[in-house]
Formats: C-alpha cells, sequence, structure tokens
C-alpha cells in the first residue's frame, strides 16, 4: 500500500509541476498531502481506495477556482476528446434502437459499412455471432461492439426488408469522420446557409468546402448559425473568425496573471471577407462561438440576431497526468477585439452559476430584451461604427429574438422527450423508404411536395397511445403545425442527411427567418442601427 501512496504524490507533484506552481509551496503542500493521505492509509478504521480519495480531492480543489477548471480520468479524457478531434475509429453507421434492434438510418457516406453494402434500414440482429436483438441493448453496448481500433474486423449479421435470410458482412473497421458542420446549403438565388456544432480540428477545412461550395453557386450572403454551439479549440474560432475579417484586425486576445497578454489577428487568408453576414446565437452559444460572434459584432462586419450568448470566457489548459488523466487548468481569460470581458460573474459559486441559464428563463430574458439590464460600466463602441455593445456575460445581439413557445404543451414535450415522435418516423420511412424516394427523388421536390396530412398525424397519435401518450386534441390542436414540421424534417433526415433536416425546420424558425428579413433589407436595417435604435423589427 505505501507503493500506491509513493505512486501518488508523485503523480501530485507531476501534476503540479506540469502545470508550473511556485516550487517551494509546491513541496510544502505535498509533503503536507502525502502526510494525510499516509495517516489514514496507517490509521483509518476501515479500508480506503487511495486512487478515489486522490481523486475526489482534486475534484473538490478545483471547484474552489472556477467552473470550468476541471479534472478528467482517463475514460474521460478519451470521450470528451473524440468529437473535437473529428473522427473515431469504428464500422461507421448513423443508428437507433428501434422495437430493442440496432436500426441503421444510415452508412456514413465513404466508411467502411458503406462499402460492404450495408444500407439504410438495415437490422443489426448478431455481432460476431453474438445476438444484440431482443436482449435490451444500450447505446454504450453499441460503442462497444462496433467501435473498435483501425483495421480490425468484426463481423455484422443483418436483417433486410422483403428479405427471409439473414446476410453476413465482414467489415474493417476504419477511422470515421464525426463532422462538426450540420448543414450547409443555398437558401436562395444569392444566400447560403452553414450551422457549425462545434469547433474541431476538422471544422476549418470543413467550412471552406461548404462556403467554396456555395460560392460556386454564386452566393453573395451568408447565414451563419452558432446556435447550441458550445465551443471546442480557441485556435479553431480564430481561424473561422478569419474567413470573415480583414488582414491586421484583432480577432481576441487572452490574458491571465500567469500568462502575458496574446493576440490573435486575422490574416490576408479569408474566405468571405465581402458580402452580407447574418450570425444567429442563443443561450447555448459559448466559448469558441462567442469569440467568432464577439469579433464579428466588434468589428462591424455582420449582423448579430437571436438571443444573449452563454457568457464563457475562459481559457483552459491541458495539463496531463501520468495515469492519462487530466487537468483542464482555468489560465487566462479572453477579451474580444473592444475589450470585453464575455465571461459572466461566478463569485457566487458553481452551483449559483450553473443555474444561470434557469434564472434568465425566470426572469423573462428569453422572451423579452427588456428583461436584460447592462450597466454603463460594461459599455463598449464597436471598432468601425462606434455602436454601443456590452460586456459582462455573454455576447447580446444586434436583434433580439425571443423564444417561441407558442406552439410549446406537454404533449409536444412528451411526444419529443420520450423519443415517440422519433421512433414513429423511423418505421415510418423505414417501411416507405423506397416509395418515398421514387416520389421525391431530391429535398427541393420533397420540400415542397410532401405534407403530413391528417392521415399520418392519426397514425402518429395513435402510435403515441400506444407508447403510452394518450392522444390529446386540445393540445395537439395548439402544437400541431409544430410537430408536423418537425416530422418532416425528421422524415427528410432519414431520406438523406442533417442538412436536409435543417432545410426544412428552419422555414418556421423566427431567427432564420429574420435573418432572411435582414438581408433582404440591409441597408434600412444598417440605417436604424445605427441610428442608435435599441428596438428593430425586421
Amino acid at each position: 500500500m505505501m507503493k500506491k501512496v509513493r505512486y501518488i504524490q508523485v503523480l501530485v507533484v507531476s501534476a503540479l509541476f506540469t502545470c508550473q506552481l511556485n516550487a517551494q509551496v509546491l513541496n510544502e503542500q505535498v509533503f503536507k498531502f502525502g502526510k494525510v493521505l499516509d495517516w489514514i492509509d496507517n490509521y483509518y478504521v476501515d479500508t480506503t481506495n487511495q486512487e478515489e480519495l486522490v481523486e475526489t480531492a482534486i475534484t473538490q480543489l478545483l471547484k474552489e477556482l472556477d467552473p470550468h477548471s476541471s479534472y478528467l480520468s482517463k475514460e474521460e479524457v478519451e470521450e470528451m476528446n473524440e468529437p473535437l478531434q473529428g473522427n473515431f475509429e469504428g464500422i461507421g453507421i448513423s443508428f437507433n434502437i428501434l422495437e430493442d434492434t440496432i436500426f441503421v438510418i444510415s452508412p456514413i457516406s465513404g466508411g467502411p459499412s458503406e462499402k460492404v453494402g450495408i444500407l439504410s434500414g438495415d437490422r443489426i440482429i448478431k455481432v460476431d455471432d453474438k445476438i444484440v436483438a431482443g436482449v435490451g441493448i444500450t447505446n454504450e453496448k453499441v460503442y462497444e461492439l462496433l467501435r473498435g481500433k483501425k483495421g480490425t474486423r468484426v463481423t455484422v449479421t443483418v436483417q433486410r426488408r422483403n428479405m427471409s435470410e439473414l446476410l453476413d458482412f465482414n467489415i474493417v473497421r476504419d477511422k470515421i469522420p464525426i463532422f462538426s458542420i450540420d448543414a450547409s446549403y443555398k437558401v436562395n438565388e444569392n444566400t447560403g446557409y452553414i450551422k457549425i456544432n462545434r469547433f474541431s480540428l476538422t471544422t476549418i477545412d470543413e467550412f471552406k468546402t461548404a462556403i467554396g461550395a456555395l460560392k460556386k453557386d454564386n452566393i453573395s450572403n451568408l447565414i451563419l448559425d452558432l446556435t447550441n454551439n458550445g465551443g471546442g479549440y480557441l485556435e479553431i474560432a480564430t481561424e473561422l473568425a478569419d474567413q470573415f475579417l480583414e488582414e491586421g484586425e484583432l480577432i481576441v486576445y487572452t490574458q491571465g496573471v500567469n500568462n502575458p497578454k496574446k493576440e490573435y489577428l486575422a490574416t490576408k487568408e479569408g474566405e468571405f471577407e465581402k458580402g452580407k453576414l447574418v450570425v444567429l446565437i442563443d443561450e447555448g452559444s459559448a466559448s469558441a462561438s462567442e469569440i467568432v460572434s464577439g469579433a464579428i459584432q466588434d468589428w462591424d462586419r455582420g449582423i448579430l440576431i437571436g438571443r444573449r450568448s452563454f457568457g464563457k470566457g475562459l481559457v483552459q489548459r491541458r495539463c496531463p497526468l501520468p495515469d492519462q488523466s487530466e487537468l483542464r487548468l482555468t489560465i487566462a481569460r479572453y477579451y474580444t477585439p473592444t475589450g470585453r470581458l464575455i465571461q459572466k460573474p461566478y463569485d457566487k459559486g458553481k452551483e449559483d452559476y450553473d443555474m444561470d441559464l434557469s434564472r434568465r428563463y425566470t426572469h423573462g430574458e428569453y422572451l423579452s430584451s427588456d428583461s436584460i439590464h447592462f450597466p454603463d460600466s460594461l459599455k463598449y463602441y464597436t471598432l468601425k461604427n462606434a455602436r454601443v455593445v456590452y460586456g459582462g456575460g455573454g455576447i447580446m445581439p444586434d436583434l433580439f429574438i425571443p423564444l417561441d413557445t407558442s406552439y410549446y404543451t406537454n404533449y409536444y414535450r412528451d411526444l419529443v422527450r420520450l423519443g415517440i415522435l422519433n421512433q414513429f418516423v423511423l418505421n415510418y420511412v423505414d417501411q416507405n423508404r423506397n416509395e418515398l424516394l421514387k416520389r421525391y427523388p431530391d429535398i427541393l421536390v420533397f420540400k415542397s411536395g410532401f405534407e403530413m396530412d391528417q392521415e399520418l398525424m392519426k397514425q402518429l397519435t395513435v402510435y403515441a397511445a400506444e407508447e403510452g401518450l394518450p392522444e390529446n386534441p386540445s393540445e395537439l390542436s395548439v402544437s400541431g403545425k409544430q410537430i408536423q414540421t418537425l416530422a418532416k424534417g425528421y422524415i427528410a433526415r432519414d431520406l438523406w442527411s442533417t442538412s436536409e433536416f435543417y432545410q426544412i425546420v428552419n422555414e418556421d424558425d423566427n431567427k432564420f427567418q429574420a435573418a432572411l428579413s435582414i438581408i433582404k433589407d440591409w441597408d434600412l436595417y444598417e440605417v436604424s442601427l445605427l441610428a442608435g435604435k435599441e428596438k428593430i423589427t425586421p
């Protein structure tokens, strides 16, 4: 046991040394901490787990610093890094669990499953001769069975609609891309739309591909959707902002007690430095999203619409530990080009900090900008047009768009929350895929021609009742149109991809429609904005 205590002491020393703490204080405090562990190990009344004690101590220590410094176990590090690195290793399918069976929504284009002939709608019955259907399979177990090192093999047995015999596929696992762009499409003759869900290592290449294709299609305006984008790598955020700003313009700067000021400047490289630009943000837009939107707003490069962003302006450094766990230690704050600190206050503790978004909703901020008050001490001026903007907690958009709750009922909530709507659509597409694709060969035909008619809505409500959600005609009359739109979007997604999903649901999204109105009346809106009007309805 003493060897384990010494290992833990070395672990703590290594971690603290990596993060460059004062050496003298380090030695004194490590000795003190090691002595506590020694006393516990030799004299405590019960058997203890030293590793768990150390991890608990580290976790509690970091909670005293700020809301975003954290400790991650080896498993948590792997799980968090995967989406930011932009790939994982596996067989390459998008799946859902339908009726206790792994249902293939679609094989990932160019991936191992597509190459061997796996099709949308296939049901995976066995993996390496082990039955996985009808045994209570979970998403976590699917990942465990189908993911694995590149080059390893797995045999997947599937049941295909209208075929009596089972089909075996021998699949060689490979690297599978995780895309950070959910959607990219041409909205009208001169406007494009790109939605980014995170800032990962592949984001810039994905963006250049997407914007390049749109520019070839003669778009001159862009709607950049950063709603619900929780962030990612700071450097990737600066590279994305660089696509819109002119050479030499400051994107962001970082500064901390032990980290001198570092400025990130735009280069001469930029894919969309000219043209009308509207950025969509909301309370789920955080960190890297706030770097991009803050820079665009400060330089008057584009117009921000939506709701106040999350308010995370702290930079974390990865501090690796010997057992492949790591600290994510806050080392600096970041500031927008005008000098705004976007980090919201956390002086009342982590629990209060975590309640901020709920508090915003309770106070009515999601419904009216009148509920948001900034003191004059947080007032700043944009760098070209000298418009007033505010710091002190998130990016406030130029045009506030309230959260639309007009369609929200308990029936709608449960239909979505319980996965009933999604399951219904999966079944519907599975039974009608060939007919749907024959009738609607592309998204434009589907968008204009397909409707969730009364017969199909009746099938949905009956299915929901069978799944334990009773029919509620009064609430359905309130939520019906939104349910129809969402169901149509799910169908488009399952027939094609998430890009087609957004082409459907954006038609009823108030932020998106406001963006189109702004682009159409751009000059009028800019005049109103420069005149200092706080509320402008497009």
